[in-house]
């Protein structure tokens, strides 16, 4: 279908991230930031920020490796800490970052659980588990119904993150125009580009059902499994790559 899909317009327009585009946003975009060991090197975009306002007020991000079956859950992380959930935005607040024992040591309060291993070769990291935007309360089709003219993200592909300034760029593996508030023709080679937090702060609806991705994360040199998840989102604006 995307062989035979016309190439994608370009330029600054709404976008509709469907449920079934998986976590790829909330893990590139904002998870990584929130890495413990990441904002105390100053890698992060959301160092010093705690009780800021990083996101919509619609926005609530969540680490949880206590989900029954989900691909990022376990009983205890690497050091031994028993898994937990974490909120880290709620209602769009910054409430606090993951820690493994060496980060939460440093500043003085106690691991979240996120110190995970690859094997017993490697030394336990901070890392993500489950993360995932919380469910809003709009209708996924109200949402699109809402589109004049914009994209619906189906899939997510590959994508990029700058964990400093926030700055990312996502392919589009399955995405739609939509035309008067429906979901139309497919369209190929589409990118997202944006900066995470400035993106978060502008969500204007957030769906009320959950879709989940899996995968295997990778940081220095370690893969973990991990899943993320998250409602259909509408983005007012973002930059779409594509042809011109």
């Amino acid at each position: 279908m995307m062989l035979g899909a016309r190439k994608s317009p370009a330029g600054q327009f709404p976008v509709v991230l469907s449920s079934e585009a998986g976590g790829t946003m909330v893990h590139e975009a904002i998870g990584h930031g929130l890495e413990a060991d990441l904002v105390q090197a100053g890698s992060s975009v959301y160092r010093g920020r705690i009780g800021e306002q990083v996101a919509s007020e619609l926005i609530t991000v969540i680490d949880d490796a206590t989900i029954p079956y989900a691909r990022g859950s376990f009983g205890f992380d690497g050091e031994g800490t028993p898994a937990r959930k974490t909120v880290l935005v709620e209602n769009g607040i910054l409430k606090g970052y993951l820690y493994d024992r060496l980060s939460a040591m440093k500043e003085g309060c106690v691991s979240t659980g996120n110190g995970r291993r690859e094997s017993y070769r490697n030394r336990p990291i901070v890392r993500m588990t489950n993360t995932l935007i919380a469910p809003g309360k709009s209708d996924p089709a109200l949402i699109v119904k809402s589109v004049t003219n914009g994209l619906f993200v189906k899939r997510m592909g590959g994508g990029q993150v700058n964990t400093v300034n926030g700055d990312f760029v996502f392919e589009v593996s399955e995405g739609y125009l939509i035309e008067n508030g429906v979901v139309g023709e497919p369209v190929r080679g589409a990118t997202l580009a944006g900066n995470g937090p400035e993106v978060l702060r502008q969500i204007a609806m957030v769906g009320n059902d959950l879709g989940f991705g899996i995968g295997t994360c990778g940081k220095d040199g370690q893969g973990v499994p991990v899943s993320d998840a998250q409602p259909t989102l509408l983005i007012p604006a973002i930059t779409v790559g594509g042809a011109r």
